[in-house]
């Protein structure tokens, strides 16, 4: 059977499911599954594996990807996987073969300690989850995860683009310009072989009159 929980993705709600999106078995009932979607070895430490996970998430973000089928899904496994691998019992509990689908959808919810903890705990459990963003009442913010950690690397993209598009700019001026100078040189080119050309011809005719000169009438 499938096990779904909600999540959220800007106004967008959608429902995320640990069921086998394809495969052959869950991941969470996988061997290597979780580690071969982050591109890690079951050795990884876990800098390791939030390093992984927050490049394969940017790569596969849904804003990235927009309309992209294989993306969304992507996407869902890789936070599927950080939120077991980033997370010490529940790693170790895969590792031992023991995890279900019960751990997960726990993790995604708030726990009765949460609801009837203090207000600082409460204030501090908000901000923090397994998959580094905020997670209340089992709704996950794609939006709000992936700007607090990708703004930096997004705004560095954008001047990157920026200057591609500043250097193609004065590409074609040069290009525009080398192509006007061009057109200036055939002119010019041209006006001084009519010139010589007009300069022969003008010469010829001279030569000829001197050479059988016009007599006179009587």
């Amino acid at each position: 059977p499938n096990y779904c929980f909600e999540l959220r993705h800007g106004e967008t709600v959608r429902w995320k499911c640990l069921g086998n999106g394809g495969r052959s078995e869950p991941l969470y009932k996988t061997k290597t599954g979780y580690y071969e979607i982050l591109d890690v070895l079951p050795t990884a430490t876990h800098a390791q594996i939030k390093t992984a996970y927050y490049k394969q998430s940017f790569v596969y973000h849904p804003d990235r990807n927009a309309g992209s089928e294989e993306a969304t899904t992507r996407f869902s496994e890789i936070s599927e996987a950080y939120t077991v691998l980033g997370n010490k019992a529940l790693r170790k509990k895969y590792d031992r073969g023991l995890l279900s689908p019960s751990d997960l959808i726990a993790k995604a919810k708030p726990s009765a300690s949460d609801s009837t903890g203090s207000s600082a705990k409460r204030q501090t459990d908000s901000r923090r989850s397994a998959v580094g963003a905020d997670i209340r009442g089992g709704i996950f913010d794609f939006d709000k995860f992936y700007k607090s950690h990708y703004s930096d690397q997004l705004q560095r993209q954008r001047d990157i683009q920026a200057r591609k598009e500043e250097m193609l700019k004065k590409k074609q001026e040069t290009i525009g310009d080398k192509s006007l100078c061009h057109l200036l040189h055939s002119v010019l080119f041209f006006l001084f072989c009519l010139a010589v050309q007009t300069f022969t011809l003008t010469q010829s005719v001279c030569d000829t009159q001197q050479q059988f000169p016009t007599v006179p009438s009587i």
